[in-house]
Order: C-alpha cells, then structure tokens, then sequence
C-alpha cells in the first residue's frame, strides 16, 4: 500500500497547526495552560514567543502548518521507500 504524501503533509500540516492554535489561545485564556509545550515551540520556531497575544498565537499556528506539512510529506516519503523496498 502506498501513502498519497500530498495528502498526508495537509492532514498533518492541519493537525499540528490546529494543535498549536488551540494550545496558543487556550494558554491566553488560562496562562499556565501548555507552557511547557509553547516553551519547547518557541526554543524550535525563531521569532515565536509563547504568552505575547494573538499575533504569537498566529506565528506559532503558520509555524505549526509548515512544520507538520514537512514531517507529514517526509513520512509518506519514508514509508513509501521502505515499502516499495519491502514488498514481497
């Protein structure tokens, strides 16, 4: 079975990106929320700072997209090597 990677890269770009919107604008509403998760964020992504406002909420979810769309395309791409490389 192949991956489709386009596919895979989108859903995972949503994935992670929904992820990071949804722990930035909950850790707006109740500060200590996700602190430790936006601190690992902002020691990855260069500009990011957790806790700052909608705009750091915004640049970590755009951070979020394109970074789950790269791990999501390399993952099909992974899987589908090794597979090819492993069929009967």
């Amino acid at each position: 079975m192949k991956l489709n990677t386009t596919a895979l890269a989108l859903a995972a770009g949503l994935l992670w990106g929904g992820a990071m919107l949804i722990v930035g604008l909950a850790n707006m509403i109740w500060p200590p929320y996700g602190s430790a998760l936006l601190s690992l964020a902002a020691s990855i992504y260069p500009g990011y700072t957790p806790g700052s406002g909608l705009i750091s909420v915004i640049v970590g979810t755009v951070y979020g997209l394109i970074d789950g769309a790269i791990g999501g395309a390399i993952f099909a791409w992974l899987y589908n090597l090794f597979a090819q490389k492993h069929s009967g």
